[in-house]
């Protein structure tokens, strides 16, 4: 594998809303360059990019993934990503490993939601963007149409560079407003492109927009603005440093045109790609980190005399190389046949071969350079967001901040013997996705699996059944509602049994009061003069500790209350652990009877944020689920909503978020407290549940 230094590598991410072409540009992009000899298709299932059987299957990109080119003697290392919703967090990461940005956007629908999600990660990390109108072939398709919709969602900064020449089922080709020329495409699928004069009916709108394009680039800079005043104009050279630059200051977004799926228009974007943006070493994108010998913050830039240094920001799971980390080489050199520390563990890694990744493909390469992108397979411990570093050289990167799960299921085996299955498979997945959530709720004793939506948690059953031969069931959780008291009650527990030869005897009288929400559980020793023997206390306090686990109303468990016992009795040959224990448990749920059990549910404090126009749907929405709005802030284009929300309420909020919204609308939500259920739902969910414990103990018996 060729070495390729730091100046003359490109890293880009090809990113934008799902179903805008991003995989069938990739793969124009590799079929021009002459890296595969065939133009894989989604729809057939052959590009380099979507590899994954559930990619090949669903005809969409699942997880990011890696490809490359050399064009013009430059490497161009690309990340296809993901467009869909339930997906698109994978972005994130392979934004965080790259130094610009693809941005693709459909000719027909324009800027989309994912779009605006990604560029506003983009935006975080810094990075210079170029933004592509695809999919001008199509019916509806309409370029002036998508830039003026690409203006209004991101500023002026957007220019076009290029227009196209035909439109719909006729465009076939581009008219290069920097270097004012034209060139038509081959009708195959060749990409091959041919210089042609500009048509007459696009000359002056070409004289127009190139103006436009002039201007822009000279107000970005002094010198050539008064350049650009004295005489007009600017010269190619100069347009091009100035427009380099300021696209590397994320002034200016170049706009171009493409019909992927023909191979129209890959070429010039590569060409582009190459001398417009930056190399790793002079894009200015920082990886910021600990230095860990002294504690110091570094802010780590590509620099290939450094000691090595790499950023995981992926991990996927291959049938036959195992474990396999995608990693970005933040500074030096990183060799094959190295020992490197995982800074975060704290262990030793072997590097036996770095590879560099065509879809799934794996070449071995002997070094990579700062600012490279290659993958490790088989490391013991190191996952996404792992830093590998020269030993002597300690340092660790700040890891990239993955997105919450907001949409639970719980999840069984069809098979009981296929618990410990689940178990293995579950740690192994969250390896590959970060965002994936496997939790046993205490409570409820259900295992739920959380993801960003119910397609994402369909792929991860697919996956279960495909890669682990576990066939498991979905359905909605349960809501862990609790028990507590509102009054205060005094009574006796009393066990006496007598049925020939030594009998049981236990007596215990207990006070139980309400406490705080934030107070579990209080036990209180108030007994005096040997009521009741000492040794026979801790039997009173486990008997009512097993028995609060299932509480008088409906069996849910018991919080918030204080136990004293202060009296008692006991017989001294009938007395015993196990008699005080049940005395304990008989004092608890006459003393729950009496003093005015309620039904407690988790409330959540949520966030949402979305468009200012679906506000009011949005609050609407939320006081029909009982929610309590707590206030309301801006978020650049959008507005944010904070509530209270039971979580009751929130089990199906996520695909009614995104109709209410189009998709717009994103939220997120953590556990807040308990509260007390109002009287009238309190009654339906105890008559549930009782039902529920009836069926079970008859399936029993």
């Amino acid at each position: 594998m060729k070495v390729y230094t730091t100046d003359s590598i490109r890293n880009v991410a090809v990113t934008g809303h799902g179903d805008c072409g991003k995989t069938s540009l990739a793969s124009a992009f590799l079929f021009d360059s002459g890296a595969v000899n065939r133009f894989g298709k989604a729809d057939q299932g052959t590009t380099v990019t979507d590899f994954d059987e559930d990619e090949i299957e669903r005809k969409i990109t699942i997880s990011s993934s890696p490809c490359y080119v050399e064009w013009n003697k430059v490497k161009i290392n690309f990340l296809d990503t993901p467009g869909y919703g339930n997906f698109v967090a994978d972005a994130r990461a392979a934004l965080r490993a790259v130094d610009s940005a693809l941005v693709v956007v459909c000719g027909v629908a324009g800027v989309e939601v994912q779009t605006e999600k990604v560029w506003k990660w983009a935006e975080e990390y810094g990075l210079p963007r170029m933004i592509v109108i695809n999919k001008l072939d199509r019916e509806r398709s309409d370029f002036n149409r998508s830039l003026e919709s690409i203006q209004k969602s991101f500023g002026r900064g957007p220019v076009a560079i290029q227009i196209p020449i035909g439109s719909e089922k006729d465009y076939f080709g581009v008219v290069d407003l920097l270097h004012n020329k034209a060139y038509q495409f081959a009708k195959d699928e060749s990409g091959k492109m041919q210089e042609v004069p500009i048509p007459d009916d696009l000359k002056e709108q070409a004289t127009a927009q190139r103006q436009a394009l002039m201007e822009m680039v000279a107000e970005q800079d002094d010198s050539l603005m008064e350049k650009y005043f004295e005489s007009g104009e600017l010269s190619l050279e100069e347009e091009i440093q100035g427009l380099k630059k300021a696209i590397l200051e994320r002034k200016i977004f170049p706009v171009v045109c493409a019909s992927a799926l023909h191979n129209v228009g890959a070429q010039p974007i590569m060409n582009y790609i190459v001398d417009l943006f930056p190399n790793p070493g002079e894009s200015g994108v920082t990886f910021p980190g600990e230095n860990l010998k002294d504690h110091s913050k570094i802010e780590a830039k590509a620099d290939e005399s450094q000691p090595a240094a790499a950023f995981v920001f992926k991990t996927f799971v291959d049938p036959y190389a195992g474990r396999v980390n995608l990693f970005r080489v933040v500074q030096g050199v990183l060799r094959s046949d190295h020992n490197l520390l995982n800074a975060n563990k704290g262990t030793t890694e072997k590097i036996a071969t770095v590879s560099v990744l065509q879809g799934k493909t794996a070449s071995p390469a002997q070094e990579v350079h700062a600012g490279d992108i290659a993958s490790v397979a088989k490391l013991k411990d190191t996952q996404t967001n792992d830093t590998l570093c020269e030993p002597s050289h300690p340092v660790k990167f700040a890891p990239v901040e993955f997105p919450h799960p907001i949409i639970s299921y719980a999840i069984e085996p069809k098979s009981r013997g296929d618990e410990e299955k689940i178990s293995i498979a579950s740690h192994k997945m969250a390896d590959e996705d970060p965002v994936l959530r496997f939790d046993r709720d205490p409570q409820t004793k259900e295992m739920l699996v959380s993801g960003m939506g119910q397609l994402h948690v369909e792929v991860v059953v697919a996956r279960l059944k495909r890669r682990f031969g576990v066939e498991v069931l979905l359905h909605p959780p349960k809501v862990p509602y609790r028990e507590t008291i509102k009054a205060k009650a005094e009574v006796q527990g009393k066990y006496k049994k007598q049925s020939g030869g030594r009998g049981q005897f236990g007596d215990c009288w207990i006070t139980m009061e309400p406490l705080p929400r934030d107070k579990d559980f209080e036990f209180v020793d108030k007994i005096f003069g040997g009521a009741i023997p000492k040794n026979y206390i801790p039997a009173v306090e486990k008997g009512i500790q097993e028995a609060r686990q299932h509480g008088v109303l409906a069996g849910f468990p018991a919080v918030n209350f204080r136990v004293t016992v202060f009296d008692g009795s006991y017989h001294p040959v009938d007395s015993s652990e196990m008699a005080f224990k049940i005395a304990g448990s008989m004092a608890f749920k006459k003393g729950m009877e009496e003093a005015k059990p309620v039904l407690l549910e988790p409330i959540m404090h949520v966030e949402i944020t979305a468009p200012s126009d679906y506000m009011g749907t949005i609050m609407g929405d939320l006081n029909g689920r009982r929610g309590r709005m707590e206030g309301m802030d801006s978020s650049g284009a959008n507005q944010l909503i904070r509530a209270r929300v039971p979580l009751s309420e929130m089990l199906n909020y996520a695909p009614m978020l995104t109709s209410m919204t189009g998709g717009r609308g994103s939220y997120e939500m953590n556990f807040s407290h308990y509260d007390e259920v109002p009287a009238h739902l309190a009654q339906k969910i105890i008559e549930e549940q009782k039902a529920k414990m009836q069926q079970v103990k008859e399936e029993h018996s």
